[in-house]
């Protein structure tokens, strides 16, 4: 695994892969819930924790907080890291690498500095 700090982070690859996330959730200032929830200020936050969200009761009791590894484990097998998640995702083989790009993206996006 590579650990996030010391990951080369890449925000234009990181672009293109959230693009199959927004079919489902936002990013940046004005980010709404939508299918999914926005994800702005995501790592950090406790699964299920977000307000104005209908979250799962799966996602609620998962106990998770979102970090490059439960992010890593999650995208790559939602159903296996929480049974019952409404998520319905089947995951592209998300490494860590491709990860680290992802947030680097949500972390430009959210503060509007895409």
């Amino acid at each position: 695994m590579v650990p996030l700090a010391a990951a080369a982070r890449d925000v234009a690859a990181g672009r293109q892969l959230y693009a199959s996330c927004a079919n489902c959730h936002a990013v940046g200032p004005a980010a709404r819930h939508g299918f999914g929830p926005h994800l702005n200020a995501l790592v950090g936050r406790k699964a299920g924790s977000l307000p104005g969200y209908a979250f799962s009761p799966a996602m609620k009791g998962s106990g998770l907080v979102w970090s490059q590894a439960t992010l890593t484990a999650f995208l790559r097998s939602p159903g296996d890291v929480v049974p019952g998640t409404k998520m319905r995702y089947w995951g592209v083989g998300l490494n860590e690498q491709k990860v680290a790009d992802l947030l680097a993206y949500l972390a430009s996006a959210e503060s509007g500095s895409r």
